[in-house]
């Protein structure tokens, strides 16, 4: 047949036969909910794997955290996240080794080196537990300076707190707290001590000079008794020399990684870091001018009732200049114009037990600008404590100028 003699080509109908037909409502709904299903399964999934990830990752820096704390190379307690609730954890494991009453509780009463907690037992009333940080001491140097202590109320008539034993007769409780997974918080040593009444002495002009004074004489008797004391054999302790201070293994780390410290900051700093370590040399550490002190004669870690005064937190206690304890008098207020005053009062106190020699006077600047610029370092590095973060980086300016006038000075 020919083309016009051809039957038409039948297109198919769109309502029946070979058409195509969409899918009903119904089928659409199920097909929408399967889709829906399959994309918010897809999400979770997504988020449960991100999750793992960040866990993983915030372990991973927790552990390394607690692994350069345990060498002493990072104040963990300025690590941030749940760390205070791990030591709050910590603090009532160690507990659970004393005779306590089982409804006593535990209230932070500060960080700074380590975490202090108030222990309030209906027995036996409020007592004070030391949870230390990571890496700083080891037990046989937490029980000589707990030896110390001792020493000092029993043969130098300075009071001191006593130290409650645990129930088996521990005077360093070693406690953990477990985490998440295969993950522990590290063991930490914890003291426990009675808990002293009284009151921090005051700063202000005319109260200071009075309490300067005592500071200078307590700080006399304690190191009188240091030169005479026969320490036991396992005794140890850290130097606060110049190595500690400033060295590769810097204790608080570096002031060059100080708050505010920039390339002006580090050049001055840097010519006082010389200074020091030139004059420091020149000093010496013979038995006269070196041996065993507090660290931290603030009057901060003196406690007043009654009239009687108490000397509190030797945990910074170990060998050094005897001087440093006097540098350590005027701790985070250096520049303040009335710290020469005070610096009279001190050695006023000093001379009624003590010996200060000309040789020593000139070098009291010099301890008091090392524990300054030991300080700077500390702000950086301890950064969860309030003072340390109150202070920051005007504290490092203000330092600064305080070497300045030092540098031109001596």
């Amino acid at each position: 047949m020919g083309e016009r003699e051809r039957a038409p080509r039948r297109l198919p109908s769109r309502r029946g036969g070979n058409s195509r037909r969409g899918p009903k409502p119904a089928e659409r709904s199920e097909a929408l909910a399967r889709r829906e299903n399959s994309e918010a399964l897809a999400r979770r999934e997504n988020s449960e794997a991100l999750a793992r990830r960040e866990n993983s990752e915030a372990l991973a820096r927790r552990e390394n955290s607690e692994a350069l704390a345990r060498r002493g190379n990072l104040h963990d307690l300025s690590a941030g996240g749940d760390v205070l609730d791990r030591v709050r954890d910590c603090a009532r494991a160690a507990l659970g080794e004393y005779d306590c009453h089982p409804d006593s509780s535990i209230e932070l009463l500060n960080v700074s080196e380590n975490a202090t907690f108030l222990v309030t037992d209906p027995d036996n009333g409020p007592s004070v537990l030391r949870v230390h940080r990571l890496g700083y001491h080891t037990g046989d140097e937490i029980a000589s300076e707990l030896a110390w202590m001792d020493a000092l109320r029993a043969e130098a008539g300075v009071r001191t707190p006593r130290v409650l034993a645990a129930r088996d007769g521990r005077r360093v409780v070693t406690a953990a707290a477990a985490g998440p997974g295969k993950f522990s918080t590290g063991s930490r040593h914890c003291v426990r001590f009675e808990f002293l009444p009284g009151t921090e002495p005051s700063e202000s002009a005319v109260d200071g000079v009075t309490h300067f004074a005592e500071l200078g004489e307590i700080t006399a008797r304690m190191h009188e008794h240091a030169r005479e004391w026969r320490r036991p054999g396992w005794f140890t302790r850290f130097h606060w020399d110049y190595p500690a201070a400033f060295g590769e293994q810097a204790r608080w780390g570096r002031w060059q990684d100080g708050v505010g410290v920039g390339p002006a900051e580090r050049e001055i700093l840097g010519r006082l870091d010389e200074k020091l370590e030139r004059r420091l040399a020149a000093y010496g550490t013979g038995p006269e001018r070196y041996g065993l002190v507090h660290a931290d004669t603030r009057l901060a870690n003196l406690l007043v009732h009654d009239g009687a005064v108490s000397v509190i937190d030797f945990d910074d206690s170990g060998f050094s200049w005897y001087l440093y304890d006097l540098g350590t008098s005027v701790s985070f207020f250096e520049h303040d114009p009335m710290v020469p005053g005070l610096i009279d009062s001190w050695l006023t106190g000093y001379r009624a037990r003590g010996r200060i020699t000309a040789a020593d006077q000139a070098e009291i600047w010099t301890f008091i600008l090392f524990r300054r610029l030991l300080l700077v370092a500390w702000i950086g590095s301890h950064q969860a404590v309030d003072i340390a973060a109150e202070l920051g980086a005007g504290y490092t300016r203000d330092s600064c100028d305080l070497a300045e006038w030092y540098l031109s000075t001596h």
